[in-house]
């Protein structure tokens, strides 16, 4: 294979998180650590990604903030859009919750309901719900990202792929009147695809600083989700958008 193609595979990986170690881009690619730390070099060469110890990053990436960062942002917001989302959830409901910080929220907000089935590959989630009123706490396996305690791959896909539940309770970085709910990480959006195919009705908790926001990568179609929960009407575009595709808005009250 020529060198350009192996830097396109390993530009194509680093694009999932905005950075990857040697080790699991040589693991994933099927070559030698040598291989990959050369290739690093050449894009590096070519402006293109910047090395650091044991394994490199996009050039003009800054890593996403970690999960403490994320609460501490817009809080008053976000706990109501949590509390919005729980008087919507019944006791003794089945749900996913994904790792986003309004999420977190609402892991918060249902404390005090009861008998509730959580699947989720978050540990915030795990922890604020786990051993409280009888209900039953269900979490992915596999590694947990250091920047905001999430299990990611393909054991944490398996592991929720085998639940069928009443709700999905996603979180998104952007809100977009053209393609709708986006992510910026590959692997946070391929979870919220798998958590979809598995629920009945798709919820996407996030507060109105997400409108107009871009990001790279589409959670699914609009008409995926039944039900948006933000703290403000959408503008005209995208409040058009999701009539469209039927997903009802409710805005949290003040």
């Amino acid at each position: 294979m020529r060198a350009t193609q192996r830097e396109q595979e390993i530009l194509a990986l680093l694009r999932e998180a905005g950075s990857g170690r040697s080790a699991e881009l040589s693991r994933r690619l099927g070559v030698s650590e040598e291989t990959v730390r050369r290739a690093f070099q050449r894009l590096e060469s070519r402006g293109l990604v910047r090395r650091v110890h044991g394994g490199a990053e996009l050039a003009g990436w800054e890593p996403e903030p970690t999960l403490d960062q994320r609460m501490a942002e817009n809080p008053e917001r976000k706990e109501r859009i949590a509390r919005a989302v729980a008087a919507l959830l019944p006791d003794g409901a089945s749900l996913f919750l994904d790792i986003g910080s309004t999420t977190a929220y609402v892991a918060r907000a249902l404390r005090g309901h009861r008998e509730l089935l959580v699947v989720t590959n978050s540990i915030a989630v795990a922890q604020a719900l786990a051993t409280r009123n009888g209900n039953r706490v269900f979490m992915a396996g596999g590694e947990l990202r250091a920047h905001d305690g999430g299990a990611f791959g393909a054991e944490a896909l398996a592991f929720v792929r085998q639940f069928r539940v009443d709700y999905a309770v996603l979180s998104a970085a952007a809100i977009d009147a053209a393609a709708g709910f986006l992510l910026h990480d590959l692997r946070e959006a391929e979870f919220s695809r798998a958590i979809l195919d598995g629920a009945g009705a798709g919820i996407v908790a996030a507060d109105a600083t997400k409108f107009g926001r871009s990001a790279p990568i589409r959670i699914a179609p609009p008409d995926r989700f039944a039900r948006l929960v933000t703290d403000a009407p959408p503008p005209e575009p995208i409040a058009a958008l999701l009539a469209a595709a039927g997903v009802a808005v409710t805005v949290a009250a003040g």
